[in-house]
C-alpha cells in the first residue's frame, strides 16, 4: 500500500513537472542519466513558477497534503519565499464530500436521526477544508446555526499519509544535502500533532469556548457560541455568523468600514491574546476571518490554538520592548534567561550576531519593517546557537506574520510598532508594579482564607520545630568540637610520640656504638642519657589515656 501511495505521488510530482527535485537528491544522483532518458522528460518541461507547481500537486494529492502545505507555510525560516508565499494559497478550496454522507456520519455520531436535533439541514455545504466541511442547519426553536463535521475515513487517511510523510522526511534528512537544516523530521513531528489536535472537534468547541470568554465583553472581535448538546468528537456545532470576508477589501470599503483602525485592532486583538491571556488562535488566515458591517472581527475555526506560560509571556514582552529600543543585550539576556539558548552561550557573541542580522533591518522605514519577519529572523539566529526548537514560539510567530501580512493588506501604511510598544510596555508595568501584586493576591485569597484558621497552631508548630531543630544543632556542633578536639589532641600525642621514639632510638643507637664495648652505664655518654630521657618523657606524655 505504501509502494502504491509512493507511486501515485511520484506520478503527480512528474504531472507538475517536479520531478527535478526528485534528481537532486543524493539518493538519485548515480541514476541521473537514466531519469533524464524516461519518456516523460521529452517533452517540453512545464515553465510554470515552481511554487505554483509545488501547490498544485499538494492540491491534487488531496487534503492532507493539503493540510501538509498549509503547516509548511506557515514556517518560512524553512522554505525558499517563493514557495512559502505560494504554499500560503492553499486555504479552504477542497472539493466537498456529499451532503448525503454528512448527514450519515453526523446520524452515526449522535446514534439517532438528524431531526432529533435539527428543524432541517442544508445538504450543501457552505465550506469545504482538508479535514471537515461545514453545512447550515436550524434548531428548533429557529436559531441558525452551522455544523461542522469531519470528512469520513479521515482517520485512517492521516495515518496513512502520515506514515508516508515520515517515510518521506527520514529519505530527505538522510540523502538531501539541505535535509540536516531544514530538518524534515521535525516539520512533519509538528505536522502529526497539529493534524490529531484538529480531528477532536469537542477539543476544538472548548477553545472556542475559552476564547469567547476571555473576550465577552470585547467590541472589537466576536466569537460564535457553541452549542454542547448539539457537539461530538466528529461533530460541532455553533452560532452562524455573518460578516464580509476580510480578503474582499474593495467590499471592505464600499461597506464605510475604517481600514486603519481594523488593521490597528487586528494588532490589538493579537498581543490581547498572547500577553493578556496567554491563549491565541493560530490559524488566522483571512479565510478564518469575517468583518461586521460595524468592523468588528469575528472569527472561526479554533482547531488550532497557541498557549504562552507566564516566563514565555514575560520573557517575550522583554525581547519586543529590547528590539523596540534596539537593545540587542537585552534580547540576549533575556534569551538566557528563558533559557531558550544552552547557559554556556556567550552573550558577548549572541548580541554580536543578533545585531549582524538585526540593524539591516532597521535601516528601512519603519513603515516597512516586518516585525514577524524580524522574529522569524531571530529564531534562526539562536538556532544557530542551539536554540531548541519552542512549539508555543512557532505558533506565535506564525500567527504574528499572519496578522501583519493581513493588517498590512488592509491598511499598507500600519505600523505595527505603534500599536504593540505602548500595550507591551503597560503589561511590563502592570507585571511589576502594585497591580501585579494586587491580582497575585486576589488569586492567593481563596487558599489563604482556607489555613487562616489554622494559622495559629501552624506557627506554634513551626517555632516548636525550629527549637528543637536549634537545640539538635547546638548539640550537634558540641560533639563535632569535642570531636575535632580530640582529633587534634591525638594527632598532637602521634606526632610527638613519633618525635620521642625517634630520639630513644637514636640515644641507644648512639650508646651502643661507643668504642665498640658492650654497653655499660659508665661509658655511655652524657647527651645520649638526656637524648633518651627527653625521647622516653615524650613516649611517655603522648601515651593514650
Amino acid at each position: 500500500m505504501r509502494l502504491i501511495r509512493l507511486l501515485r505521488i511520484s506520478q503527480v510530482m512528474v504531472k507538475h513537472g517536479l520531478d527535478d527535485f526528485i534528481v537532486t537528491l543524493h539518493l538519485f544522483r548515480p541514476y541521473r542519466f537514466l531519469l533524464r532518458l524516461m519518456p516523460w522528460r521529452w517533452r517540453p518541461r512545464i515553465q510554470r513558477p515552481r511554487g505554483r507547481r509545488i501547490r498544485e500537486a499538494l492540491e491534487e494529492l488531496g487534503p492532507i497534503f493539503v493540510k501538509f502545505g498549509q503547516m509548511l507555510s506557515s514556517r518560512p525560516d524553512l522554505l525558499p519565499e517563493d514557495i512559502a508565499s505560494e504554499l500560503g494559497r492553499l486555504q479552504d478550496r477542497v472539493t466537498p464530500f456529499p451532503g448525503e454522507t454528512a448527514r450519515a456520519v453526523i446520524e452515526q455520531s449522535y446514534g439517532e436521526p438528524l431531526s432529533e436535533h435539527f428543524a432541517d439541514f442544508d445538504a450543501e455545504p457552505v465550506a469545504s477544508a482538508s479535514v471537515a466541511q461545514v453545512h447550515v442547519a436550524h434548531l428548533f426553536d429557529g436559531t441558525e446555526v452551522v455544523i461542522k463535521v469531519l470528512r469520513p475515513g479521515i482517520n485512517e487517511v492521516i495515518e496513512r499519509d502520515l506514515d508516508l510523510l515520515y517515510t518521506l522526511a527520514r529519505l530527505a534528512h538522510r540523502y538531501w544535502d539541505q535535509g540536516p537544516r531544514l530538518r524534515p523530521i521535525e516539520v512533519v513531528e509538528e505536522y502529526d500533532k497539529t493534524i490529531h489536535d484538529e480531528l477532536d472537534l469537542s477539543r476544538e468547541a472548548a477553545s472556542a469556548t475559552k476564547l469567547k470568554a476571555n473576550f465577552a465583553d470585547s467590541d472589537i472581535i466576536y466569537i460564535p457560541a457553541v452549542y454542547w448538546e448539539h457537539t461530538r468528537r466528529d461533530v460541532m456545532v455553533m452560532e452562524r455568523i455573518d460578516g464580509i470576508p476580510i480578503r474582499e477589501i474593495d467590499q471592505l470599503k464600499a461597506a464605510g468600514i475604517d481600514m486603519r483602525k481594523l488593521a490597528h485592532d487586528g494588532v490589538e486583538i493579537f498581543f490581547t491574546q498572547a500577553f493578556r491571556d496567554g491563549f491565541f488562535h493560530a490559524d488566522m488566515h483571512p479565510g478564518n476571518i469575517f468583518v461586521s458591517e460595524e468592523g468588528q472581527y469575528r472569527a472561526v475555526d479554533f482547531g488550532i490554538m497557541g498557549t504562552l506560560g507566564d516566563e514565555d509571556k514575560r520573557y517575550l514582552a522583554e525581547n519586543f520592548l529590547a528590539f523596540f529600543r534596539r537593545d540587542y543585550r537585552a534580547v540576549a539576556e533575556a534569551h538566557l534567561r528563558a533559557g531558550w539558548v544552552p547557559p554556556h552561550t556567550r552573550v558577548q557573541e549572541f548580541e554580536a550576531a543578533i545585531r549582524t542580522v538585526c540593524e539591516p533591518i532597521f535601516a528601512k522605514p519603519i513603515s516597512e519593517i516586518s516585525f514577524g519577519r524580524l522574529v522569524m529572523t531571530l529564531f534562526q539566529t539562536a538556532r544557530r546557537f542551539d536554540m531548541p526548537v519552542q512549539p508555543q514560539l512557532v505558533l506565535l510567530q506564525k500567527t504574528l506574520l499572519n496578522i501583519e501580512g493581513l493588517g498590512r493588506r488592509l491598511y499598507p501604511e500600519l505600523d505595527l510598532w505603534e500599536t504593540a510598544k505602548p500595550y507591551l510596555e503597560r503589561w511590563m508595568s502592570e507585571q511589576a508594579g502594585h497591580r501585579a501584586f494586587l491580582e497575585g493576591l486576589k488569586r492567593e485569597l481563596p487558599q489563604l482564607g482556607k489555613i487562616l484558621p489554622d494559622m495559629p497552631r501552624l506557627v506554634h508548630a513551626y517555632l516548636e520545630h525550629a527549637a528543637h531543630d536549634a537545640n539538635t544543632r547546638k548539640h550537634e556542633i558540641e560533639v563535632l568540637q569535642k570531636l575535632h578536639r580530640d582529633v587534634n589532641r591525638n594527632q598532637r600525642r602521634q606526632y610527638f610520640a613519633g618525635i620521642g621514639s625517634i630520639l630513644l632510638l637514636g640515644a641507644l643507637i648512639v650508646s651502643g656504638l661507643d668504642g665498640y664495648a658492650p654497653i655499660m652505664v659508665a661509658n655511655v655518654p652524657l647527651l645520649s642519657w638526656f637524648v633518651g630521657g627527653i625521647g622516653a618523657a615524650l613516649l611517655v606524655w603522648s601515651w593514650p589515656r
